[in-house]
């Protein structure tokens, strides 16, 4: 969905060390950009079969487990029929990735436009093979990933990014989700998600 800045800009910040807490957040990051993205294929779903990215019994870890859950016996063109069906479709898609739709009903201003111009200060650039825009879901999730895995920005950088261009958009995204009858894998994928989300924005409130 999007790519770095020049080398040069990223060298710095890429020198230091992640905290096994931050690798394990860009980690669950990187994974729901790529699930909302793209159906998973069967390596993918092998890979999510053998994580360990949630332990306990929070909310968020049984969320966890009924995902892995579901990988066990996922039939991968089942999964793309479902994935098509709910975020792309022939004409109108069931429920729609974008996050701008979900703020601009409460809201007079333009998200997509701030969140532009927040990824150029940040040297993030959209891909031009990229159809969709920066507000894709799964955009935002990698831009996420990107600030904690790459760029190493400060809690109180991914704070306002989160708070501002991830949280209000994609607990509604993920609520509407799992109300859709369609969504049988992606129903678990959006719990899962909706539940990290939860878990990050009380993180955030305690800097």
């Amino acid at each position: 969905m999007s790519e770095k800045g020049s080398a040069a800009q990223e060298a710095p910040r890429q020198s230091a060390q992640l905290a096994p807490e931050d690798a394990a957040r860009a980690a669950a990051y990187g994974l729901i950009a790529r699930l909302f993205y793209l159906a998973p294929d069967k390596d993918l779903l092998g890979q999510i079969l053998h994580a360990e990215l949630f332990e306990g019994e929070s909310e968020a870890s049984r969320a966890w487990r009924e995902l892995v859950g579901a990988c066990r016996d996922a039939c991968p063109v089942v999964l793309e029929n479902e994935h098509t069906e709910l975020f792309v479709g022939t004409g109108k898609s069931e429920v729609t990735p974008y996050l701008s739709h979900y703020v601009l009903k409460h809201a007079n201003d333009n998200p997509l436009v701030e969140l532009r111009q927040q990824l150029v200060a940040w040297g993030i650039g959209r891909r031009e093979t990229a159809f969709e825009t920066e507000d894709h879901i799964a955009g935002v999730c990698e831009t996420m990933r990107f600030a904690i895995a790459v760029q190493h920005r400060s809690d109180e950088e991914q704070k306002a990014f989160f708070d501002r261009f991830v949280y209000p958009g994609a607990a509604a995204f993920c609520d509407a989700v799992k109300a859709s009858p369609k969504a049988i894998f992606y129903g678990r994928v959006a719990r899962f998600s909706r539940e990290f989300f939860e878990l990050e924005r009380e993180a955030f409130s305690m800097l």
